[in-house]
């Protein structure tokens, strides 16, 4: 009797749970179709081709967003050139050379840690470094960004790295291959996969961004060239639609920058999915 009465518990128990599990996961869906529902809704019909395509004008009264698209690509590229080598080769170092295992494991630990610290916080750390001593620009807002996503590279990297099995090392190694040759012909091949995974995420952060760069990018909507722009100031996606939004009151064209936003960090995650399943392929065959 006492065995059936557990059984029943347990029974019931896995029930509740099951049934918590799937309201969870029913909650969080219907969020994020709202979201894309509500969001697209309002946005979409208020996006126009002389939006995308001309710059904002105060004597006619003109709203373009171009400045801003291009302002984005020129901090998202800025960015990632700097970030990329700089994480990837400090994640190759901690694992394939570092000997000392505690400064690695301490070195580690203030990595997770920056990218657990709020970006209100970078963007006052980016504004007395960089844009002290270069002024508001997109330059100062990507090295500021760079500190943001400089964790988020090097540990991604990282984890993908020690995913390679050691006995590729040491056939390696026995063929006479040197340390560098090793981890550039046989390492590096096998773990593409997660730096491509974390440059993806790192756009993603890129283009959400926005407090950060209020600080040190400025909000300015002028239209220049790639040389020109970033070292002048300038307004990003995000910001901008926090300007047309809060400042402005343009709540037309504030969810039309969302829309395009929404769409571009579906498109991204749908690459990074891809990206995981496409090497993964590569693996097993």
């Amino acid at each position: 009797m006492l065995n059936q009465s557990l059984s029943k518990k347990r029974k019931g128990f896995e029930v509740l749970m099951k049934a918590l599990m799937l309201l969870s996961v029913g909650l969080t869906a219907a969020l994020v179709l709202f979201l894309l529902i509500y969001v697209l809704g309002q946005g979409v019909p208020n996006i126009t081709w002389e939006l995308l395509s001309t710059k904002p004008s105060y004597l006619t009264e003109k709203i373009g967003i171009l400045p801003d698209i291009l302002n984005t690509v020129y901090i998202v590229l800025a960015t990632l050139l700097i970030v990329l080598p700089l994480g990837v080769g400090a994640a190759i170092y901690l694992t394939e050379y570092a000997s000392n295992k505690k400064v690695v494991g301490i070195i580690e630990y203030a990595a997770e840690t920056l990218s657990g610290i709020p970006s209100i916080i970078y963007g006052l750390v980016g504004m007395l470094l960089f844009s002290n001593s270069m002024g508001t620009c997109l330059m100062a807002g990507a090295l500021t960004l760079v500190i943001m996503n400089l964790p988020t590279i090097m540990r991604t990297t990282q984890e993908s790295l020690k995913t390679v099995p050691q006995s590729y090392r040491e056939g390696a190694f026995g063929l006479g291959a040197g340390k560098w040759r090793v981890v550039r012909t046989v390492v590096l091949p096998g773990c593409v996969d997660g730096v491509i995974t974390g440059c993806i995420l790192s756009v993603g952060r890129i283009l959400g961004e926005s407090a950060a760069l209020l600080f040190t990018a400025g909000f300015a909507h002028a239209l220049n060239g790639i040389i020109d722009g970033l070292a002048a100031p300038g307004a990003t996606l995000t910001v901008a639609l926090y300007v047309y939004a809060k400042e402005q009151g343009e709540f037309g064209v504030a969810f039309a920058i969302a829309a395009i936003l929404m769409v571009l960090t579906v498109l991204i995650n749908f690459a990074a999915t891809l990206v995981q399943k496409h090497f993964a392929k590569r693996r097993s065959l």
